[in-house]
Parts: C-alpha cells; sequence; structure tokens
C-alpha cells in the first residue's frame, strides 16, 4: 500500500497576536502546532501587567472595535469592552475643547462646531472625509494609496490651524510619528475604524485579547522561555542549543527578529517607539472617559488619558490611573516624571504634585518602520520558501487589526498547500 500522508507540524516562532491568530485557525481545523515564545507571556506589545492592584498595558493602547477583522476573530461581549467617549478633549490656548464625533455623540456638536481648532468650514471637512473614510472612496480620490496623510489632509484643504492643532498631535498618537507620513491606505483603515467603531479597552486590560485568542489552543501548544537562535532549513534552533523540526515554520516577530533568524541583513529602518508614563491619583484630572491631546504644539506631554474613568477595572477602588504619553523627542530618564508633573500643573493645578509614578515603559518598537510595510495595501503572500511563512503586523497595516489578517492569512496559506499536497483518493471503476 502507499505510504498515507503525514499530518504536518507547524512551529511558530512567536506568541504575539498573529502568532496566535495562526495558532488558533490551524488548531481549528485539526492540524497541530508548537507555538514558541521567547518571554514568559503571551501577546507581544499586547500584554497587560498587574502592579499595585493596577492595570498597566505595556504602553499607552486602545481597542478599536471598528477594526474588521477584529470584529470576526474576537468575542467583544467575553472581553467586555469599555468605550472612550467619540473623539477627543484638545488643549488649547490655555483651555480644553470638545472634538467629537457627530454621528455617535450629538450632545457635543455645538461645542465641536463652535470650538477655535480649525474653522466652521474644517468642521464641514471632517464629515466629508468620514463618508469618504467608511465608504472606502478616499484613496480612490487620492489616486495613489501610498500618497501620505499628510497629502490626504491636504486634499480635503484643510486649514494649517486644523492639521497643526488636531490632525498632527491626534494622529502622531495613533501612529507614532509626526510627520503624518503615513500611507493614505492605512490612514483609510485606521480612521474608518475610529468611524465605524468605539475605542475601548477590555475590562481586564489589552491583553485579554490575546488570551482570548490563546484559550482554545490544547494545553501544551504554547511553549515559554523558548528564544530562537536561528533557522536552519526545517530546523530551528534555540539558545538553549535544542534543535526542533517541524514541517512547517511560522516566523511570527517583528521585522527586524524575522530577517536576523533567517540569515537575511537586518533592515537599516527606525521602528515608531512609544514612552508611556503612568500615575496613581486619588482623584481624576478630568471627569469622564476622555483623551485629552496637546494641541498646543509644545512641552513633553502628548496625551494624557485617565483610563479608570473609561474602564474602572484598571484601578483599585477610590483612585485614579493616569497614562500620559510623551512626544519622540524625550528619552527615559530619572527626572521625566517630575518634568511631565511640571508640565501638566499648567493644564490641572498643583493636584498633580500628589500623582504617584507607578512606571514608565519606553517601547522602542511600539510599531513597525513605515518603510517595512506593503507599499500601497499590495498583498503580500505569506509564503517566502517551501514550508517557511511569514506573519506579524508589518506584513499588513502595521495595526492590531493587521496582526489578526497576518496570522490568519499565514494559516489560511498553510492549509492551502497542505490540501493541494494531499493525494487524491481513487474513484472505484
Amino acid at each position: 500500500m502507499p505510504d498515507q500522508p503525514t499530518t504536518p507540524h507547524t512551529l511558530i516562532i512567536g506568541a504575539g497576536l498573529a502568532g496566535l491568530a495562526c495558532a488558533r485557525r490551524l488548531t481549528e481545523t485539526g492540524l497541530t502546532c508548537t507555538v514558541l515564545e521567547a518571554s514568559d507571556g503571551i501577546g507581544g506589545r499586547a500584554r497587560t501587567d498587574r502592579v499595585a492592584g493596577f492595570q498597566l498595558d505595556r504602553g499607552f493602547q486602545v481597542f478599536l472595535t471598528g477594526y474588521p477583522e477584529a470584529r470576526k476573530t474576537l468575542n467583544y461581549a467575553a472581553l467586555d469592552l469599555m468605550p472612550f467617549h467619540p473623539g477627543a478633549l484638545i488643549r488649547y490656548a490655555g483651555r480644553f475643547h470638545v472634538m467629537s464625533d457627530p454621528f455617535r455623540r450629538p450632545q457635543d456638536l455645538p461645542q465641536t462646531l463652535l470650538s477655535p481648532i480649525g474653522s466652521l468650514a474644517d468642521k464641514f471637512r471632517m464629515l466629508r472625509m468620514r463618508r469618504d473614510t467608511l465608504q472606502q472612496h478616499l484613496c480612490t480620490a487620492m489616486k495613489d494609496p501610498a500618497r501620505t496623510t499628510h497629502h490626504v489632509l491636504l486634499a480635503y484643504e484643510f486649514s494649517e490651524a486644523m492639521v497643526r492643532h488636531f490632525f498632527r498631535p491626534f494622529l502622531s498618537g495613533v501612529f507614532l510619528e509626526t510627520e503624518l507620513k503615513t500611507p493614505c491606505w492605512i490612514f483609510e483603515r485606521v480612521w474608518a475604524a475610529f468611524c465605524r467603531g468605539a475605542t475601548a479597552l477590555p475590562r481586564d486590560g489589552m491583553g485579554a485579547i490575546a488570551q482570548q485568542l490563546a484559550a482554545p489552543l490544547p494545553p501544551g501548544t504554547i511553549r515559554f522561555n523558548q528564544a530562537v537562535e536561528q533557522i536552519e532549513g526545517s530546523s530551528v534552533v534555540l539558545k538553549s542549543g535544542e534543535r526542533l523540526t517541524a514541517h512547517i515554520l511560522v516566523v511570527a516577530t517583528d521585522h527586524a527578529t524575522a530577517s536576523r533568524l533567517r540569515g537575511e541583513h537586518v533592515p537599516n529602518t527606525s521602528a515608531r517607539g512609544s514612552m508611556t508614563l503612568y500615575f496613581d491619583a486619588p482623584t481624576p484630572p478630568r471627569r469622564g472617559p476622555w483623551l485629552i491631546v496637546n494641541g498646543e504644539g509644545d512641552g513633553v506631554v502628548r496625551t494624557v488619558c485617565v483610563l479608570s474613568e473609561a474602564a474602572p477595572s484598571y484601578a483599585p477602588p477610590g483612585r485614579a490611573l493616569i497614562s500620559v504619553t510623551t512626544t519622540e523627542q524625550v528619552d527615559a530618564h530619572d527626572e521625566l516624571p517630575h518634568t511631565v508633573r511640571l508640565y501638566l500643573r499648567s493644564w490641572f493645578g498643583p493636584q498633580v504634585d500628589e500623582w504617584r509614578h507607578l512606571r514608565t515603559d519606553h517601547i522602542p518598537h511600539a510599531l513597525p518602520p513605515i518603510d517595512a510595510l506593503a507599499p500601497g495595501s499590495l498583498t503580500t503572500s505569506s509564503r517566502v520558501d517551501a514550508g517557511l511563512y511569514l506573519c506579524g503586523d508589518y506584513r499588513e497595516s502595521g495595526t492590531l487589526d493587521g496582526a489578526l489578517v497576518s496570522g490568519r492569512k499565514a494559516a489560511e496559506a498553510i492549509l492551502s498547500d497542505y490540501a493541494s499536497s494531499r493525494p487524491v483518493a481513487a474513484s472505484a471503476s
């Protein structure tokens, strides 16, 4: 009798969201896999730590419920998502000004229209861009999906003041770059997600997303503290010296690590980093689940958010958890918490002197380099060699949703390749 086909086993390097999405899709179809994670936990950049009764995500993060892949993949009810107000408070000219989505928070429409952030014409341009984004016409109108976000704003004829006091500070907190060089196709997807759904936090922190992805995996699927040193053919060599061999390898790491493991030249591009300081306060400096954006164009602070106003589970009863993100020019140093508090005194008064610094998260590789992303939303194949596949947010849009898409696509490519390699049973004659 001919040999029966062997069910392939897959090794996945990395238990971030892309690797977990790939593993879950494979196991749903009955294929076996092992996930090798270099650290002591899952989630990669989407992890949550418990510190002194507070939930601290690894750097300031929010979840956009309007992401299409996340909607299909995740159980939102189980995540118990807690929303922010749709929009932001902009600090400008010594005051806080409301910029809200009138479709989801109509009670803020008068304040939004009358705010000095941009002109009245700018507010109507926002509505036009919202419509075009939701209808996926924005990049079509630009005629080039690789054009920058800055070019998009120019094409919609937003005033310089609107760009300087709203778009640049708001989007620099989203894309972690101030020049608005993010390609149009990524801006369209992210802006549509903002417009389509809520900006929220899972009750148990951003790490709950990874936990949900990993929950269906069979026990023992994920091996922790298993750092991979290199890939050799169909084998991986761990830093411990152990060698593991599988039919299929999936590299679900950041772009630089993936290149290094494959023995390629590590790209000389800079990842987009973030700096977040967490503070414990006796009372919130502002009530309500708002993202507060620095529209002044000065100082070390980029955004302020009282996380416990959106998700009370992030702080012990009677306390407030405040996250402060800084501009990219700031370096982490011992005096940074004092510098931040000193700056925010002009916003909130002397109450900031009571804030207790909990932790500073410096994430050098919070987002992949823009140069590493697929140009113009071109779909890149997950398969890079026989039995070798890549996935990660850098393979798509550089977003949480992109990580989920990339993991699914890698799994589907494996399933397609495996199905095509199976012998077809001969029909009875």
